[in-house]
């Protein structure tokens, strides 16, 4: 099998969930949150029965990258790196550039704002689970002074 979802099942544990196998590269694309990426799913949230997600982003040049202050309405996100870098602010006033081969963790309703993308910017993101909310907020106190 090189692609798609399996129908077997196994234990009680993985009820309802099943084998995936997909590739970053043909994944097909699917609506996103963000006009400003591509987004691939890779399977995961089918096969897991919406208790996880996990997709690639590929930033589209000439797309302005302005998400505002937002939080997410899930358990986490991991995204790992793959090309390019991002620019993060988070609700505690660090701001941080994470580059190709970086993985980063947010836990669910963390604020941040991301500031700048790279030209070349794609990354994996998984979600736990695989419907991820997304919040318009306030900026933090530090940056309204």
């Amino acid at each position: 099998m090189t692609s798609g979802v399996s129908d077997s099942k196994t234990s009680s544990a993985n009820e309802a969930m099943a084998f995936a196998l997909s590739n970053v590269l043909t994944a097909p694309t699917v609506e996103g949150r963000r006009d400003f990426l591509v987004y691939r799913d890779l399977g995961v949230a089918k096969a897991s029965n919406g208790r996880m997600s996990a997709q690639t982003m590929t930033f589209v040049q000439g797309k302005v990258p302005l998400t505002g202050w937002h939080y997410h309405v899930c358990e986490s996100q991991l995204c790992y790196v793959m090309k390019g870098s991002i620019d993060l602010e988070f609700e505690d006033g660090v701001k941080r550039r994470m580059k190709e081969g970086d993985v980063f963790f947010i836990p669910g309703g963390m604020k941040h704002n991301e500031t700048a993308l790279s030209d070349d910017y794609v990354y994996m993101e998984i979600t736990v689970p695989a419907n991820l909310g997304t919040v318009a907020c306030e900026a933090p106190d530090f940056v309204k002074k």
